[in-house]
This record gives C-alpha cells, sequence and structure tokens, in this order.
C-alpha cells in the first residue's frame, strides 16, 4: 500500500522534524514492512501560480497552438508562453514554470523560440508536475489560488510516500486510519481517529436503531452474507467540478488515479478509513435494494464492461431489475455514476469477508474494495463512513444532504476472549507483567476487565482478526518489539536424533545422487486429463484424486496422485530448452482419495491444548491416503559420447537399476519379476515385490512397492518426450515401514582369505526371468551345508541362438566364494556350486549348459 507520510502524520502526532528512516524502522518493528520510500516533489523548482490574461491563436498549423499572456502578479510579472492546450480560457489560473523551473524526471526549462514566437517558461499540465498520467490539457486552479504563490507549497507536492506491505493478517492497515493508529503507538504519542473527523451530530447513528428518516429503502436476505448496509443520499450536484486539488494529490500519492468528484471522495474515504463505498445513480434505480445471493441463471455486467455469469455462492447487491453490483467487488454498469448524476446513493456495508473473497477468486475480479474486505473491515464504520461521504459531496459538489439514512443491520455477537494475564509471558519466554499486558491490549483498543489472574478482552470492531488468546499474545509481543526476545539454539533431547525412516530417505537420496540421477521438485497438483495421458484404466486407484477447493490455477485443480506427470513435464521443460541428457528423481507425498469412505470434513482443532485421541481420529477419517513416493526418470544418453567413442542411450536397464538401488539401500528383502502396468511398456517392465519375511503377510499377498521400465510409446508421444524415456515409481512408505521393522545393521565380518570364483551357464525356458534364477542360486548355495559365503552373484551373459534351440536361453553367472577363516579347497567350492545349481535346476527348471 503507498501512503503519504503527511497523511499519516494528520492523525498520529509525531515531533517535528520526522525521521522517515526512524518511521520506517518502527513501523518495520512492529509488522508493517516498509518495502519503499520515495520522496516525491522535491525535485520540483520555480512553478508559480499564474493567471491567464490573454490568448491569440496561432493559425497555419496541423494543430492547436495558442500564444498565451499570463502574470503572476506584481509589476513587471508578466510573460508570453507558447501552449499547445486548449481547456482553459482568460481568466484561469494555472501552474507557471518559470525558465529555470525543474520539473519531475530532470525535466528543465528555458526560454525558447517557437513557432516564430518567444515562449518564456511553460504552463504546465498534470501529468508534466508528476500528478497521474492526465495528458487531456492544462492543470486549471481553483479561483481562489494565490497569484504568484509557489505552486509546490500550495499544492502539498513535496512529501514522502512509504510503499508499506500490509500482510493478510493486518487489514485493518490498510488505511490511513489503521496504519496511523500503528505508527502513533509505535512512537507512543497522541491518536486521533479519522473516523471521528467532521462528522455531524448524529451521522454515526447515535441515539436512532435502524436509521431514523430513513432515505432510500434497503433489507438483507442472508445475514450470513452482509450484516451492516448503510444507504445515504445528496441531491443535486454539479458533476462537472472537479475534486479539489488537495484530494487529486494524495489519491495520486496512494497510486490511484482521479475519475470523477463521486470516484474520488469515495475512494479517498477508502483509502483514509479502510471502508469500501459504492456510489449508485438515484435515476438508475428501480424500487428497494436487496442483498441476497444470487441466483440460478443470473447475470451481470460490471463497471469493466464484462458480462459475468453469476454462481448461487455470490454475494449482490439487487433492486427490481435484478442484480446491480457484486458486493464489495465491483459495481454494475447500468447503476454507474456519469457524467450527468446529480443525485447519488452512497451504499457502505460489511459484507463476509469469506464471501468476498470467494466471490473475487471466482470472477477472477480483484479490487481495492475486495482486497479490504477479505482481510476483515469495521462492522461499526458503515455509517460514519457513509457520513463523511455525503457530506463530502455536498461541500465540495454544491449539493444538499438529504436528512436520515437506512440501516439494514444483523445482530452481530462481540467477542470476548479470556486469558491468563501471563500468557503472553508464556508464549514469548520473557516476563512483561500484567500491567503492561493490559496495557498493550487497551493500546490495541481492546476493552480489557480483570479479576485475579484472568482477564476478559473485548477487541474492538477494527480488528475482526483477534479471536484468541494466542492473537492477543501476538498483539503484546509486537508491540513490546519482537527484539525482546531471546535467541538461543534448540537443543536436541540426549539419546534422540533422526528416527529410522528419516535416515533411510536420506540415505536413498543420496545414492541415487550418487549413481547419476538430479534430484527435483515438481508441481504438486495435476487433472484428470492427466490420466488420460497416462492410458489409466477407469477403475486404477491413482484415478482417486482430490480436489482442491481453490485451486492455484484452474487447469491444474486436483492434487497429484503420482509423480510421473510432474515429473514428465520438468523432463520435457528442460529438453525444450535444449538439455536433453537427464536423469532425474523426486521424493514427494501421492495424495489419494480413499476408497469406499464417505467423505469427511476435516474438524478444526484446538491451539490452546492437546488433541484429545478421539479428535486425532475424526482428523486421520478425514484426511486422503498420502504416500510418499520415489519416481526416476531417464532420457537421452546414460553415458556421454566423446573421443572415447560412441555413448550409450538410457534403457529401461536404468530405470530397472534405479529401483534396485533404492531397495538395496533399504535392505528390504524383495524380488523383481516381469510386470504390465501403465504408464509403461508391457513387454519392458519390472515389477518390484516386497518379500514375505520383510511384510509379514501370509502366502498369495505379494506387496507390490512399484514398477520400473520403458515407458509406452502412447504416452511419451502425449508427453512430448523423448523416444525410450524410461521411469520408475516406488511406494517409499511401505519401503520405509518394511525397513522399519528389520533388526540393527550388524557390521559384516571382513575375511582376509582369498575369493575363489566359479562361472555356470544354465539353460531355461524364455519366460523365466533371469531374478528368479538368481533367487534359487543364492538359496541353493545357503544350504550347501558348509560355512562357504556366497559373496556375490553376478549375471554376465545372455545368449539365445540355435545353440540353444527355439524357446530357450542361456544365461551365464559368476559366483564367488569366500570363507571367513580360511582358503577354500576346490572340493568345498565345486560342492557349494553343485548344489546352487541343483535348486535352480529345481525351482526353475535351468539345466547346466557345457562348460563357459
Amino acid at each position: 500500500m503507498l501512503v503519504p507520510l503527511s497523511w499519516l502524520l494528520e492523525y498520529a502526532a509525531l515531533t517535528e522534524p520526522v525521521d522517515v528512516g526512524e518511521v520506517a524502522r518502527r513501523l518495520t518493528a512492529v509488522g508493517l514492512e516498509i518495502e519503499g520510500i520515495e520522496r516525491v516533489g522535491h525535485d520540483i523548482s520555480n512553478v508559480v501560480v499564474a493567471r491567464v490574461l490573454e490568448i491569440e491563436e496561432l493559425t497555419g498549423h496541423k494543430k492547436p497552438i495558442r500564444y498565451c499572456r499570463v502574470t503572476t502578479g506584481g509589476p513587471d510579472a508578466e510573460r508570453q508562453v507558447i501552449c499547445g492546450a486548449v481547456n482553459f480560457v482568460p481568466g484561469d489560473l494555472v501552474p507557471l514554470a518559470l525558465p529555470g523551473a525543474a520539473l519531475p524526471g530532470g525535466f528543465e526549462i528555458g526560454v525558447s523560440k517557437r513557432y516564430g514566437r518567444v515562449s518564456d517558461g511553460m504552463i504546465c499540465s498534470a501529468s508534466e508536475l508528476g500528478l497521474g498520467d492526465d495528458h487531456s490539457g492544462i492543470l486549471v486552479l481553483p479561483p481562489d489560488a494565490p497569484l504568484g504563490a509557489d505552486f509546490v507549497a500550495y499544492a502539498g507536492l513535496r512529501d514522502v510516500v512509504l510503499d508499506v506491505n500490509v500482510t493478510p493478517d493486518k487489514g485493518h492497515a490498510l488505511s490511513v486510519r489503521g496504519m496511523a493508529r500503528e505508527l502513533a503507538s509505535a512512537f507512543g504519542v497522541g491518536y486521533s481517529d479519522p473516523a471521528d473527523a467532521g462528522l455531524s451530530a448524529g451521522a454515526d447513528g447515535a441515539g436512532g436503531a435502524g436509521g431514523a428518516n430513513q432515505v432510500y429503502p434497503a433489507s438483507i436476505a442472508d445475514p450470513a452474507a452482509c450484516d451492516r448496509f448503510a444507504l445515504r443520499e445528496v441531491r443535486g450536484i454539479d458533476p462537472a467540478r472537479p475534486a479539489p486539488l488537495w484530494l487529486r494529490v494524495r489519491l495520486t500519492r496512494s497510486g490511484m488515479r482521479s475519475v470523477s468528484l463521486a470516484v474520488d471522495v469515495t475512494n479517498y474515504l477508502m483509502l483514509e478509513l479502510g471502508q469500501p463505498l459504492h456510489a449508485f445513480d438515484q435515476a438508475a434505480l428501480t424500487g428497494p435494494i436487496v442483498v441476497r445471493r444470487a441466483r440460478a441463471g443470473e447475470r451481470l455486467e460490471t463497471l469493466d464492461h464484462v458480462v459475468r455469469d453469476l454462481d448461487p455462492d455470490d454475494i449482490l447487491i439487487t433492486d427490481s431489475s435484478g442484480p446491480i453490483s457484486l458486493a464489495g467487488t465491483m459495481g454494475g454498469l447500468a447503476t454507474e455514476v456519469s457524467d450527468s448524476s446529480t443525485d447519488l446513493v452512497i451504499e457502505a456495508a460489511h459484507f463476509s469477508a469469506p464471501g468476498v473473497a470467494r466471490m473475487s477468486r471466482r470472477h477472477q475480479l480483484f479490487s481495492e474494495a475486495s482486497r479490504r474486505f477479505e482481510r476483515g473491515v469495521d462492522y461499526e464504520l458503515p455509517l460514519r463512513a457513509s457520513a463523511r461521504a455525503v457530506e463530502m459531496l455536498a461541500e465540495l459538489g454544491g449539493g444538499t444532504v438529504l436528512p436520515g439514512y437506512t440501516l439494514a443491520s444483523a445482530p452481530v455477537e462481540p467477542v470476548a476472549i479470556v486469558i491468563k494475564a501471563d500468557h503472553p509471558d508464556r508464549v514469548a519466554g520473557v516476563t512483561y507483567g500484567t500491567d503492561t499486558v493490559i496495557a498493550r491490549l487497551r493500546e490495541v483498543g481492546c476493552t480489557v476487565s480483570q479479576d485475579s489472574d484472568m482477564l476478559t478482552v473485548r477487541p474492538p470492531s477494527w480488528r475482526p482478526d483477534l479471536t484468541d488468546p494466542n492473537d492477543l499474545a501476538e498483539e503484546v509481543i509486537r508491540l513490546e518489539g519482537y527484539e525482546q526476545i531471546g535467541i538461543r539454539m534448540p537443543r536436541a533431547v540426549a539419546g534422540r536424533g533422526r528416527t529410522v525412516v528419516q535416515r533411510l530417505r536420506s540415505a536413498v537420496g543420496r545414492a541415487l545422487a550418487g549413481s547419476g540421477q538430479v534430484e527435483v521438485i515438481s508441481s504438486p497438483f495435476g487433472s484428470a486429463a492427466d490420466f488420460d495421458r497416462l492410458r489409466l484404466a477407469a477403475g486404477d486407484p491413482r484415478r482417486r484424486a482430490v480436489a482442491l477447493a481453490n485451486p492455484v490455477r484452474d487447469e491444474e485443480p486436483l492434487m497429484r496422485s503420482t509423480l510421473l506427470p510432474g515429473l514428465f513435464r520438468v523432463l520435457s521443460r528442460n529438453a525444450g530448452r535444449g538439455f536433453a541428457d537427464l536423469a532425474l528423481f523426486e521424493i514427494g507425498e501421492a495424495v489419494r482419495a480413499r476408497a469406499h469412505a464417505p467423505a469427511a470434513v476435516a474438524p478444526i482443532l484446538a491451539v490452546d491444548r492437546s488433541p484429545v485421541a478421539e479428535e486425532i481420529a475424526q482428523l486421520e477419517a478425514a484426511l486422503p491416503d498420502q504416500a510418499r513416493m520415489i519416481g526416476v526418470v531417464l532420457a537421452g544418453e546414460r553415458e556421454a559420447s566423446g573421443w572415447w567413442g560412441d555413448g550409450r542411450r538410457a534403457s529401461f536397464y536404468d530405470a530397472i537399476e534405479a529401483a534396485h538401488t533404492v531397495l538395496r539401500t533399504s535392505r528390504v528383502p524383495y524380488t523383481v519379476r516381469a510386470g504390465q502396468c501403465e504408464p509403461w511398456h508391457p513387454g519392458r517392465c519390472a515389477e518390484f515385490v516386497l518379500d514375505q519375511e520383510a511384510t509379514g503377510g501370509a502366502a498369495g499377498e505379494p506387496v507390490v512397492v512399484g514398477y520400473a521400465g520403458e515407458l509406452h510409446p502412447r504416452v511419451i508421444a502425449t508427453f512430448r518426450l523423448a523416444p525410450r524415456t524410461c521411469a520408475a515409481e516406488l511406494d517409499l512408505s511401505l519401503i520405509e515401514e518394511a525397513a522399519a521393522a528389520l533388526p540393527a545393521v550388524q557390521a559384516p565380518v571382513i575375511s582376509s582369505y582369498p575369493v575363489a570364483t566359479q562361472d555356470v551357464a544354465l539353460m531355461v525356458d524364455d519366460a523365466v526371468p533371469a531374478a528368479q534364477v538368481e533367487s534359487a542360486l543364492v538359496i541353493g548355495a545357503a544350504q550347501a551345508g558348509t560355512d562357504v559365503r556366497l559373496e556375490e552373484l553376478r549375471l554376465f551373459d545372455v545368449y539365445a541362438g540355435e545353440q540353444t534351440g527355439e524357446g530357450r536361453k542361456s544365461l551365464a553367472y559368476t559366483l564367488r566364494f569366500r570363507a571367513p577363516d580360511r582358503t577354500l579347497t576346490d572340493e568345498e567350492v565345486a560342492t557349494a556350486r553343485d548344489a546352487a545349481v541343483a535348486e535352480a535346476g529345481r525351482l526353475t527348471g535351468a539345466t547346466l549348459r557345457g562348460g563357459v
């Protein structure tokens, strides 16, 4: 929010001279971060108020050229000036830049000869003086402007503009009223409330309920949408009158442009008080005004000339003709104040903050009004703000205020918060004392009553964000200063450290990174179209995605149920930027709605105590399944080409090896077998299954933890990936659960005796996976009945041809044996090898091929 410092100082009584740097520091200390400080008007000099005496129209030019005789008052004060604007006449007062004057942007004025005449200065427009982007003509001053006066001082152009970052929890500070209150509190000086300034007796509704002498009729049909709706009327204003210069200067300094008197006054009061206002053309209204929700099929053309289809949850201001405004967001075009509007109805209301927030996001319509309403405004302010508005319009526009007002209202239950006096002390770890706590809360505007060590606090109407004890503690802490809170490093509890699951997660990430993969973080959102691109079947669990109530992007309304689409998009984006050789991995959650479980709403838990078991159970029942997954994608060259020769493209073997890396790191027993699962190629997909000893499951209940292999060509084409792209995805939650049940790691005994190597070649059917043969060899070697250990097993050759016969293949393995306490004899090694081969033959039908 942009706010001129001079405006704040009208209500916060800081001692002159004011140190701007100290103002910025103290506002930042209380939570209003100053993002920028701009000194405006200080680069303007030698501009004075002048009167136009005579205008000579120069002919023979393509555009209007006028030679103007002006005076700044006094003897020898007349000058001749060339000007191309036509919006002023003799007798008007204008700003005149004298020779030697400086204008914003370093522009200097001198004596010049143009169109055959000498121009002794320049008559200035608003844009040339840094007062907006209005290039339509010269800035014509009021008749009472002091002739010859320094224009910068007269118009109050020299100022300091603060750019304040107002966070969503401090909606009260989105106004001069709220920010000046914070400034006065930060300096410990007096504060005067602008909501009380300039009000006539009874204007705030005191002494009258519901609006004595009601003006335009109004009512509220839905109290949940609006609890205060006030109307006032002003008649007979002159729509041609511009807003006064001081008001336009303040609007410009605050980042708003001047439009018309009615719009400028409502915008000015919104900035000053924080209460959005809207002006209706009284002649365009038909019948009583009603605040209600939208009905099916209703539409409204808003001030931005967009016809909007309305949602049943939209909050509307309506008359007998139908919707005339999106409440708290934008008015309708049909009742817009025009250049001919003389009778105005001023509306000020208090709308539902969540309702306005949802509506503005639904229509992608964000305004200064909606920005304030969705953060919460003062529900007691509508009568005062509307009174100020009609009085200003009557004074500045020459109109008459219609006596009385209309106020439709619904009861608002006042908030009362009971806290212990030392609650802020316990939250901050600092001893403030009861007196300090009470003083700071009263400084905020709260009413505080004390009973022993308990405080009953009633927040003011302008602080709807104060709802529980911790909110009050935060107010005390920030006003006392966050720097008062000591800083110390947290100490780890003795005997504790990272859990088994946390250590495993880190180890898996390091292992994949060490094997050449790069970790990324992809978007956690997706769409139903991703499921079709992945070619998922109708009943696939990955289609049970959770829809977001308020998605960041309409194109991605779902929480992701698999990591693969996000990784594919990262892969495609990098390839599009020239990085085609990639190996990426991600560890993250995949969210899936629970099957056959009714939808439940998670309870809002209290923050002043720990949740009880029943509340935790309700919370768990309402949450979807959130499995931690690990995904890997590979494309391009896995081994780079170079002077040493050709490289090697990534293949499905690399994806399978990445899955092996994860499972080996976890130490969980597992089995690999041929699999078939979308989006992988049906003939190049491996399925990873946890062994029963790892899961504790009964026979016939394999636990599949994931798949790896080459993607289906249609999936590759749909996601625009490189040909033969490979991927792996494993359920890390299942792996972590199994790993947590494993016994502690025991350091292996390293034998100093030599290894004995044996090669065997086994003939098996084509349908027998190599992993099944390997498992059988390991089992057979362990059953040899000796202390000979099979230390390593490696597949080094696969052959199929005429010598193996149709439907058969040869698998050649290297077996490395070692004993812990001696050198193995040839007979011991042969016995262990034969036992391994025999078990492979029994389990897989393998037969020993001729000598290797």
